[in-house]
């Protein structure tokens, strides 16, 4: 046996034994999965024991596999609580998403006044997909966003909590048709082209809960546009191309245009508090019981009447422990 055992193997170990699936476990871990592999055989070698048997078609514990499991978890859950307890003093790194949304931005603030005593810190990541590979990989702390949209092996390696529906809304430049109503019926936007993200990489969510919403309803999704980066970039390509944008009530004011939100039905866009499974951190306990405060003062999680949500979206807010 040897001396010494490095933990990043047992947790390559753990993450395989959990997902029985490498190529799922290296998504986790976010490493390559030639390193995963890499890893698993030398920690084979370092005990003199086979712990999978892989053939073309599953992965499956071995008897030696089967034993390591519960030493090799219970020497990640001591070092995780050896690392939180000298790390208590580092930045809780929160993802608000973009500037001036009001959700994420409501439950941060209401986070630093329930502890005062830690630095909670924004961070802009634009979109939970890309947020979900710096939670996993170390780097952020916590994001906001639609859960149901992330792949499931991203999925596997987080939890969340639901926070809020929140209505969605257009916004439409200042001399559209439909710029003069107070709201905006779905079927009004038969004929347009909508934007909702297309072809970025950062919110494939975002653009996923587009499609169901406007599927069979004759709307088009505007094809991928160059990649915008910075308020001011992206103001520019939305004054050029002049597609309705797809957003939520509480996205912030651009220039020359107007935010209706949309009706019949209210189409509405799940947001979860979202971080990587075991963190430990004084100030996140403050975030999570942030959220949950300001979700049942403001009724977040009440979908109003006629309220629309896709059936994935549904079981996932409802069924969360």
């Amino acid at each position: 046996m040897p001396a010494h055992l490095d933990p990043r193997l047992l947790r390559a170990f753990v993450t395989v034994a959990e997902e029985l699936h490498f190529t799922r476990a290296a998504l986790r871990l976010h490493l390559a999965q030639q390193a995963l592999s890499r890893d698993v055989r030398r920690l084979e070698r370092e005990l003199g024991a086979e712990l999978f048997v892989r053939t073309t078609r599953q992965v499956t514990l071995t008897p030696d596999g089967e034993r390591l499991l519960p030493y090799a978890r219970r020497v990640l859950r001591a070092q995780d609580d050896l690392l939180a307890a000298f790390d208590q003093a580092r930045p809780l790194l929160v993802d608000l998403n973009s500037p001036g949304l009001v959700t994420p931005r409501r439950v941060l603030h209401r986070a630093r006044e329930l502890a005062p005593g830690h630095e909670l810190m924004a961070r802009y990541e634009s979109g939970l997909t890309w947020a979900a590979g710096e939670l996993l990989a170390g780097r952020l702390d916590a994001s906001f966003g639609r859960f149901a949209g992330l792949d499931p092996a991203l999925r596997s390696g987080l939890d969340h909590q639901p926070v809020r529906y929140e209505p969605m809304a257009v916004v439409l430049p200042e001399d559209h048709r439909l710029a003069g109503a107070d709201r905006v019926p779905l079927a009004e936007l038969a004929g347009e082209t909508v934007y909702a993200g297309a072809g970025n990489p950062r919110t494939p969510e975002w653009t996923g809960l587009a499609r169901l919403l406007v599927e069979g309803r004759g709307i088009e999704l505007a094809p991928p546009a160059p990649l915008a980066v910075g308020e001011e970039e992206f103001q520019r390509i939305m004054a050029r191309t002049r597609h309705p944008i797809l957003a939520v009530v509480g996205f912030p004011p651009l220039p020359s245009t107007v935010l209706r939100p949309l009706v019949d039905p209210v189409p509405l866009s799940p947001v979860s508090l979202v971080w990587r499974r075991g963190l430990t951190h004084p100030a996140f306990d403050a975030l999570r019981a942030a959220a949950a405060r300001l979700a049942a003062e403001e009724g977040w999680l009440r979908r109003p009447p006629g309220g629309w949500i896709p059936a994935a979206d549904h079981v996932l807010m409802t069924s969360h422990d």
